[in-house]
């Protein structure tokens, strides 16, 4: 029993020192809520598993619509067969998009009067939907330039692989063959035929789609190999009328990934926020999103997360099993690359994560327009493998009664704290710093404080 007493306090100060430590991977807190791709209304999602030439680029579908009318072109570096094309389940990226999404996470304040604990504050779219016709796919008119390189039908999916010597015959060819081109293709379709790129270009097949049984359009999925690492978007915006998100996950055996031809800065994280933001994450997310794309002149892609897929802390959701790796495209998992588990393993808490799996995940949200993003992106895999989260935090002040010397100095430096997230919420979201402090209204336990007392408190005139 004296052990026990002994042991008590000293795995709760470790416990202390774990999850406020500045090492990388000390986040710790209690996960509360995520902002996910709901958020927003047109995001898109592609995966990347890329390692050394080889990429499998997985494409969600998110297109609303009748199926019938459903089509997509996408440029790539080299004619595609059959068996480099396979239909992906749609709860891959769902997966990816759980475990990688920015996280709100709470932590709650020890008694400052209680012995022995070490009292410490916590720490603070790739491709274009194209309406088609009934007419079905016919070989090309040499005349137009245009060659049929492939012609092949993957599950629901009919598929054309095309090259084309000039951007008037492609875009006729289309045309003619029932695909009715936007305004405006023309003109981005040029670029890549001057770059000798072919064009995967697949519709539904409907007499398949009704056998799948499915209600929705699964991704696609295509692999290549090319020195080449971009990802083509500016087809996507050929439809675009207002700003498109899109979210790219970047699974690569090396660390992480960056854009090499704009700017790739982390989205603003690690910060302290009043308790309130537990009702309103979503919309706080999406205003500090936007806040912090207009401050970097919208010409700039987002770290929103970067982290090895061995652990998660907090967890959003669980790491991806190594079946999950496999269908999101990773290809270079071998026996003794992950744990043969179908389910994944828990993870402890207060633990470091296992690190140094094959499996780096970076997840880049990208809000671009024809206009700040005239160019694809371009990435580059680095050996960078430091860890990184969209992480928001809540911290709730001890509800107790405070008759100790400490808790009366912990009580009294409380409202310097609350303006303190106050003033950080209204930065991060470009929000009026009043409406914030009438908001707050703090009433915890036996800490009750106009905004007056706050600040009367604050400078010692109570």
């Amino acid at each position: 029993m004296k052990i026990f007493r002994f042991l008590t306090p000293l795995l709760l100060t470790i416990v202390a020192v774990f999850c406020f430590a500045p090492a990388a991977w000390a986040f710790c807190g209690f996960y509360v809520a995520k902002a996910d791709t709901k958020l927003y209304n047109k995001a898109s999602q592609v995966v990347i598993a890329r390692n050394g030439d080889r990429t499998v680029l997985t494409m969600a579908n998110d297109y609303q619509g009748e199926v019938k009318d459903f089509a997509i072109v996408v440029p790539v570096p080299t004619v595609l067969q059959k068996d480099q094309v396979r239909v992906a389940l749609p709860s891959i990226i769902e997966r990816l998009d759980a475990f990688s999404a920015p996280r709100l996470v709470e932590y709650f304040d020890p008694d400052p009067c209680a012995p022995l604990l070490l009292f410490n504050r916590a720490i603070p779219q790739a491709a274009v939907n194209l309406n088609i016709g009934a007419a079905q796919v016919q070989r090309s008119d040499r005349d137009l330039g245009v060659t049929v390189e492939a012609s092949f039908n993957v599950d629901e999916y009919d598929i054309v692989i095309l090259s084309a010597k000039e951007s008037g015959g492609l875009e006729t060819w289309l045309t003619q063959n029932g695909y009715k081109i936007p305004q405006g293709a023309k003109q981005l379709l040029q670029p890549y035929i001057r770059s000798s790129m072919k064009f995967f270009v697949a519709k539904v097949n409907l007499d398949k789609f009704e056998e799948s049984g499915y209600q929705l359009l699964r991704p696609l999925q295509i692999s290549y190999q090319s020195p080449k690492f971009i990802l083509p978007i500016r087809l996507g915006m050929v439809n675009a009328k207002t700003e498109q998100d899109l979210i790219v996950y970047i699974l690569s055996p090396q660390g992480e990934a960056q854009i090499t031809n704009y700017r790739t800065v982390k989205i603003p994280s690690n910060v302290n926020l009043p308790v309130f933001i537990k009702n309103e994450f979503g919309e706080f997310y999406k205003s500090l999103f936007q806040t912090a794309y207009t401050k970097e002149g919208k010409r700039v892609g987002f770290l929103e997360y970067a982290w090895d897929m061995g652990s998660c802390d907090p967890c959003a959701a669980d790491p991806l099993t190594q079946e999950e790796l496999k269908e999101a495209g990773v290809f270079w998992l071998n026996d003794n690359s992950l744990s043969k588990q179908t389910k994944p393993t828990p993870i402890r808490k207060f633990a470091p994560p296992p690190l140094n799996t094959n499996v780096f995940i970076s997840r880049l949200h990208v809000r671009y327009t024809r206009d700040t993003f005239p160019e694809d992106l371009t990435f580059l895999s680095t050996a960078n493998r430091e860890l990184f989260q969209g992480r928001y935090v809540l911290q709730y002040p001890f509800e107790g009664e405070l008759k100790c010397e400490a808790g009366k100095e912990y009580k009294r430096s409380l409202p310097k704290r609350f303006e303190q997230e106050a003033q950080t919420l209204a930065r991060l979201t470009n929000g009026n710093i009043q409406d914030i402090r009438n908001k707050m209204k703090l009433s915890v336990g036996n800490l009750t404080y106009s905004w007056l007392e706050n600040v009367q408190s604050w400078f010692g005139l109570d």
